[in-house]
């Protein structure tokens, strides 16, 4: 059996590849929906846009949960801290992925212009509300969440939801946006062909712009933001404590792994470049190419902040020595290590399954394709 402190960095690494895959993967639905009033002007072009991602919406949602599941598993505290303080946020997550499995379904159920057109709005809610509040949340815990915990351990978060709505937190809600817009647009081009493939194309270049300002900007001002550092000795083999420990705030914090470890300096680079390459493969037409890059892109910018952040996974900003780590929030040795087998298990397998689906459904979709299939196609 791995080590316990082997088994917190895996599963540190594991949760971030799930939210890389879920952005990805999920990220591109969520991208096409975004764009659905912009790019499909007819009703016939939307059912062309909607039929992209059509066979994968729902397949893509594992991800999503699986993401949600491995963060209750492996780190509880973080888990039940996280949706307290941010619970009408993730309300407002949820009330908005309403709008995708009943949109896809219902959506071309009736053929009437007022009806279609509200789950077509329906479906940009679905796809446009999730990203801008995973990025608004990121902001905040870049910036440390008010919450403590008292002699039982029991947190309580001092916040309300108005405060999330903050400059820097909005800024990193509009980088999430650009960046998964800028998936979903070069997902649809890749999957598009005439009007459809260059409105596809405008908007993911669009986005790259959007993307790449944000990011750096968001880079830049994260300078003056003051980090945590741990200041006391850390057993990263001990058992979870998330008193036992002191920690400070201090400018320049988040920058210090970069300084150790100058590596991770591929990982901003990524999140920089990656929509620039995508914005010229996508001149050029070369989709598939370009959403690559895009996806590369993603990671960029979720690692970025996950290598800013190492070892905090939720700091606190009204009770410093109360953030929640890497070795301090995380289940039982023995859970990690059966999680582990089961996530060596079964993630390959889920990523066989959407290789082939995808593989199995690849090509354009065309207008032709759905006057030919009116009563099957979405």
């Amino acid at each position: 059996m791995l080590d316990y402190a082997t088994l917190k960095i895996i599963w540190w690494l594991l949760v971030g590849v799930l939210l890389i895959g879920f952005a990805i993967m999920d990220g591109h639905d969520m991208g096409v929906g975004t764009l659905l009033p912009f790019v499909g002007r007819s009703d016939l072009e939307r059912r062309v846009v909607i039929n992209t991602v059509g066979p994968h919406w729902d397949g893509n949602q594992v991800w999503f949960i699986t993401g949600g599941g491995a963060l209750f598993a492996a780190w509880p505290v973080v888990y039940a801290t996280a949706f307290s303080g941010f619970y009408w946020a993730m309300m407002l997550v949820l009330w908005a992925l309403f709008f995708r499995p009943v949109g896809f379904d219902y959506r071309s159920k009736i053929h009437h212009p007022a009806w279609r057109s509200t789950w077509d709005w329906g479906l940009f809610v679905g796809g446009a509300v999730p990203p801008l509040v995973f990025g608004i949340a990121f902001g905040n815990l870049l910036q440390g969440v008010p919450f403590q915990f008292d002699d039982f351990l029991v947190s309580s978060y001092s916040g309300s939801f108005w405060q999330l709505l903050n400059p820097f937190a909005l800024l990193c809600g509009v980088v999430s946006s650009a960046m998964l817009t800028l998936q979903g647009g070069a997902y649809l081009a890749h999957r598009t062909e005439g009007v459809l493939q260059e409105r596809a194309v405008k908007g993911a270049l669009g986005a790259a712009a959007v993307l790449i300002c944000g990011f750096a900007a968001a880079g830049v001002w994260l300078q003056s933001i003051d980090g945590y550092r741990i200041t006391s000795a850390v057993d990263m083999a001990g058992l979870p404590d998330v008193l036992g420990k002191s920690v400070v705030r201090e400018a320049g914090a988040w920058m210090a792994n970069y300084a150790r470890q100058p590596l991770l300096w591929l990982l901003p680079a990524m999140g920089l470049g990656g929509p620039a390459l995508a914005a010229w493969l996508l001149l050029r037409r070369r989709t598939l190419a370009a959403f690559v890059a895009s996806s590369l892109a993603v990671a960029g910018v979720i690692g970025t902040a996950g290598g800013s952040m190492f070892p905090f996974v939720m700091p606190s900003s009204s009770m410093p020595n109360a953030s929640l780590t890497v070795w301090d929030s995380v289940s039982s040795h023995l859970s990690l290590a059966l999680m582990f087998w089961a996530a060596l298990i079964f993630m390959p397998l889920i990523i066989l399954y959407t290789g082939w689906a995808y593989r199995v459904m690849r090509g354009k979709v065309t207008a032709a394709q759905i006057e030919a299939n009116q009563h099957s196609a979405y």
